[in-house]
Parts: C-alpha cells; structure tokens; sequence
C-alpha cells in the first residue's frame, strides 16, 4: 500500500494488475491522479523502469491516460483499447485473407432449422422458470461429448466459446491471479484475461499442442489456470496428440488445483481426433462453439466440466442473461440431429487449401504452420514489412501482434476461401514480401 493508493507488486504486472483492480473496485475513481512514477518506485522499493512499464500497459489498455508533465491519471471512462485495433483495414480491390471467417459456401442453411425452433416455442413457450438448455440439445451434447473422450459432467450453453470462457475464470479466479495462455494465441481471449484483471504468463506451442516444459514453469510459478485449444488452434493450426496429451496430463496432475479450460472451437471442421485433458484436475471446463461450422452469427456454444464450476457458471449466468434464447438452441439442435454440416467434406475442403498454401510456400523457401483448421501462420522476420508489401501486393493478412505477447513475430493468413489459382499467386507474394525467393527447381 502507498498511503492514500491501493497499489502495490514488485513487477510491472502485478503493479498494473494492482491498479487495474483498484479501479474495478472503485479504490481509485475516475480522474485520480496516480503518483508519480519515481515516488511509487521508491515507495514499492522497484526500479522507476518497472513503474513506467506498468504504467505503459495500463496505458496501452485504456485504464489510464497521461498528460506529459501533468501526470497521469485514471481514465474518466476507463476502457479496453483491445487487439482489435492491430488490424489492416482492407481497402477496395484487396483480397481479405485476414478475417479468420469460415467459408459462407461450407455453412448451412439456417431459415429451415430457425423456422422450425419458432415453431416449437409456439405451441410450447418458454416463460421465467424454465429450465435454462434445451433437454434434448444437452442430451445430443452430452453423447457427442461421451464419444470424444470428455469425462462426465453437466451440460451448459453460452453465448459463445468467449462467454463461456469468460464465466469459467471468473468463477473461480480473483483479480490479480495468474492465466497461463497459448503464444501465440487467440487475440480475444489474450484481451478478456487482463481484462478480468488477471495476469497473463504465455506458453509456447508447436503443431501438437502447448509445450509441456513451457506449462509446468508456469504452474509452477503460480499459474491458477491454463487455458488449450485442442484443436484449430489459432492463429497456427495446432492440435494437441494423443502424446502430447499424455504428457500435458502428467504435468497436470502435479498441480490438481489449476483450472483447466479447454476451447474445442474446431469441432465439426477438423478430421484430426480429440484428445482431451479434462478431469486430470479438480476444476475443469470445456467448451465447444458453433461458429466455425454453423456460423459466427449464431453466438452460441455448449460447455461442460465439475460440477462446482458449472454450478457456479450457471448461477452467475442466472442473474445476467437468465439463460441463452431457447430458440437459438432448438436451431442449433435441429441442425445437429439432422446433420446439416458435413465434418468430413468441411474438414477436407479446409485442409486441401491449407496444406495447398503450406506447400506452394516451401517450394518457395517459406516456412509455414497449419496442422488443423483454416489458418496458416507464417514467421517473419519484419512483421509491420511484410503485411504493408503485401496489402501493396493486393493482400490482406492478418498482423501477428494481434495473436502474440513474447513469442516472435509472424503473420497468420485465413485460408477458408481461397482458390488453387489464388494459393500460387499468394505464396509467391508471401516469398517476396519476406525476402524468399523460388527455390530452384521450383516449376510452378
């Protein structure tokens, strides 16, 4: 504590974590001068450097706002300034491969499977009481989710994988805590843990998962939760194996009170099998969306795990939302049962494009990642380089400052919708813009 501020931590995290809670909490109001930098340093007993790093972040995340020799202070409306902002506006004639949507030519027809939801809520309302997830949609969940491997547990719906995740680590963590997360990784879910006020600690990755070395220093630092795509990962296609599951499990056991969460986002359009690591800890959740297969616009996703969790994800969402639309479930339901998406032929049309793109780049001298899913992700040497070459080129890719936070830089490329034609003249702009050129016996 500094006399009159609710501050305090030895590193630059914990101290931005301090204030940040401070504010949420209303300990520091809207307009607050903070001290000066040097004072807190020397009250804190830290280098005035750590200060100002603190500082910066807090800056950078909306929560506080300076004014040169003025000082700074809290934010009158406090705000998230988010990853979203780190992201190429695509001008008029420029190819978008940067949004991260599926292919709308893969989804399915939605009127039917709605028309047919509303007319169940008509002859059979859903009115204050009922009960909150459609029995037979958890029924149909449950049975998809006995099939993969997923340990028994009750059934939940949110708005999203998103949501979901957000009311797991929220019913069990407090500001200040410690999220380990996948660097690279999801941009919006790299946004939604500080801005909980938890801390961020990033784990590295390769084509098969989380590095286990990289989550036990994490856990063992203090880490209260990990959060692992299972499968699509992105931005880099990764896909925990049956190995590195085994191994990521004994990791897990040595620490039984971390949180795990799992995001299956890929579900329904990868063909490489599940390989859960739910139920080796105490605290557990996982979660599925259906936004890559059914559509983004459906805002909807199915999670289970213990009993204490879900038990306490569903109280919350009681005294929020009440529960997700019943007639947003019954569609998803009747989509499902009537097996309106092909995995299969989905998953094959997105690796045929992904694996087109990863090869027309090593013929070029390009590396490139993409074991699963719809994105590619390429390491660059010059980051802000390569994607202004090729928005010049007529290209638009996604930045990788918006995926990462120590790992090093790259840009991550959608590959949902390209065509054969447009894979070789992608790639070829790719090599120019990070200074490769055709290998020589490249005959394209």
């Amino acid at each position: 504590m500094l006399g009159e501020y609710p501050i305090k931590g030895r590193r630059a995290a914990d101290i931005s974590a301090s204030i940040e809670a401070a504010v949420g909490a209303g300990e520091l109001s809207p307009g607050q001068l903070l001290p000066p930098m040097r004072e807190l340093a020397a009250a804190l007993e830290v280098n005035p450097n750590t200060v100002a790093a603190a500082y910066r972040t807090l800056r950078e995340r909306g929560v506080i706002e300076t004014d040169g020799r003025r000082g700074s202070r809290v934010r009158a409306k406090p705000a998230t300034t988010g990853r979203e902002v780190i992201r190429v506006e695509v001008p008029e004639g420029v190819r978008d491969a940067a949004a991260g949507n599926p292919d709308t030519a893969l989804l399915p027809p939605l009127a039917p499977a709605f028309a047919w939801a509303a007319a169940q809520g008509d002859r059979e309302p859903v009115l204050y009481g009922h009960a909150p997830v459609e029995p037979e949609l958890a029924r149909l969940a449950r049975a998809e989710l006995d099939a993969d491997g997923v340990p028994a547990g009750p059934v939940a719906v949110a708005s999203g994988s998103l949501d979901a995740i957000e009311r797991v680590l929220a019913a069990h963590l407090r500001p200040g805590d410690t999220v380990a997360v996948e660097d690279p990784g999801w941009g919006s879910l790299l946004d939604l843990v500080p801005a909980l006020g938890l801390r961020t600690v990033p784990v590295g990755l390769d084509d098969e998962g989380p590095l286990p070395d990289d989550v036990r220093r994490a856990l063992e630092a203090g880490a209260r939760a990990l959060i692992v795509t299972d499968r699509a990962q992105n931005p880099t296609g990764a896909a925990v194996s049956a190995a590195r599951a085994r191994a990521l499990r004994s990791v897990l056991r040595a620490h039984p009170a971390t949180l795990l969460v799992e995001d299956d986002h890929g579900h329904r359009i990868v063909d490489l099998p599940l390989h859960p690591l739910a139920g080796v800890t105490r605290h557990w959740a996982f979660v599925r969306s259906a936004a890559k297969a059914y559509g983004p616009d459906l805002r909807f996703a199915v999670l289970t795990g213990d009993d204490v969790t879900l038990d306490r994800v569903r109280g919350r969402q009681r005294l929020g939302p009440g529960w997700v639309s019943r007639i947003i479930q019954r569609a998803v339901l009747r989509l499902t049962a009537d097996g309106a998406v092909d995995a299969r032929a989905v998953a094959a049309a997105y690796g045929s494009r992904r694996d087109a793109l990863i090869a027309a780049l090593a013929r070029r001298g390009v590396e490139a990642r993409g074991r699963s899913g719809m994105n590619v992700w390429v390491p660059v040497p010059d980051e802000t380089g390569a994607v202004a070459r090729l928005l010049h080129a007529g290209w638009a890719v996604a930045p990788g400052a918006r995926f990462r936070i120590a790992s090093p830089p790259g840009i991550r490329i959608t590959v949902s919708t390209l065509t054969q034609q447009e894979t070789e003249v992608l790639a070829e702009a790719i090599a120019s813009a990070v200074g490769s050129s055709p290998l020589r016996n490249y005959a394209g």
